[in-house]
């Protein structure tokens, strides 16, 4: 009885016999389900979690802190209320200048550290890989390889971000699509360096469900941890008022709070850097033998 990429395996079924290691600790066999899934994502937190979390705070963590820090330098809404709560029936003076200002401090701290976090997702992928077949590893290689694929990954990662906002704009569903749609995108450009939201669109098409289950329950875990770094730092931010950057106490109360609830939010990146890779190198599977030893070595 033949059996077909994304066909369900019976028990009987031996992936050695189609050219898989059913021991590989980074590509899920077709049928080996949620489970070696979720198997091979821990073993990939558990392998290399040392150098993982370095890369994770100094790429992710950090400049999130940053951002939210420069935005609340450039905060102008404690002097907004201030001047509403004394004449409510005009706008604030230089509202409109004040509002670009904020909104382009924040847009350009937002590109700047999207390139530091790029460096991050090429490193960490790095990592994962080089572990999962058994190669030697280290900080700095990690941040070199980071490094020399950084702007490729930032440029298609800047559009892959205008089209889901744009997606989000027309009725929001066309904004769930694309995020889908375009989720392997990261993992075929560092691999494949070619044709990435082509390519992920396709292994969408491919195997709807297996993919949508897979992204579902990393982008879950985002947003439920996201979702609690958010609530962390707003009631922690609370009793340091609407401008604690004004004097000296509350600024230090006010950053380490930041700074805090930025680490809260550690594990959502961490699990959108492991959830996505693993998922990428499951569905290279279902495209045909594959195995660590030859991803780590398509990353160059």
């Amino acid at each position: 009885m033949p059996v077909y990429p994304g066909q369900p395996f019976q028990g009987w079924y031996d992936p050695a016999a189609y050219g898989f290691d059913p021991a590989d600790a980074l590509v899920t066999p077709p049928g080996a389900g949620l489970n070696g899934w979720f198997s091979r994502c821990w073993g990939a937190v558990r392998r290399g979690w040392s150098l993982l979390l370095p890369i994770v705070v100094l790429t992710q963590v950090l400049p999130a802190a940053a951002l939210s820090v420069l935005g609340l330098i450039f905060d102008p809404s404690a002097r907004w209320e201030a001047e509403l709560a004394a004449d409510s029936a005009a706008l604030p003076a230089n509202f409109g200048v004040d509002l670009a200002k904020w909104m382009g401090v924040l847009v350009a701290g937002s590109l700047i550290f999207g390139l530091v976090q790029c460096v991050g997702w090429a490193a960490g992928t790095w990592v994962i890989a080089r572990q999962a077949a058994g190669a030697q590893v280290s900080l700095g290689g990690a941040f070199g390889y980071g490094m020399r694929r950084a702007f490729g990954l930032w440029g298609w990662t800047l559009l892959l971000t205008l089209i889901v906002l744009l997606g989000f704009c027309l009725c929001f569903l066309p904004g769930v699509y694309a995020g889908f749609a375009l989720a392997m995108a990261g993992p075929v450009y560092l691999f494949e360096r070619r044709d990435p939201f082509g390519r992920s669109h396709r292994m969408l098409r491919d195997r709807l469900g297996l993919l949508l289950g897979r992204v579902a329950l990393t982008a879950g875990v985002v947003i439920a941890v996201g979702f609690v770094a958010g609530v962390v730092e707003g009631v922690l931010l609370m009793p340091f008022g609407t401008a604690p950057l004004e004097a000296v106490d509350t600024a230090v109360g006010a950053v380490l709070v930041i700074v805090g609830a930025a680490l809260v939010g550690l594990p959502a990146y961490l699990a959108q850097l492991v959830g996505l890779l693993v998922t990428y190198a499951e569905q290279r599977a279902h495209e045909g033998p594959v195995n660590s030893g030859q991803l780590a070595a398509e990353l160059g």
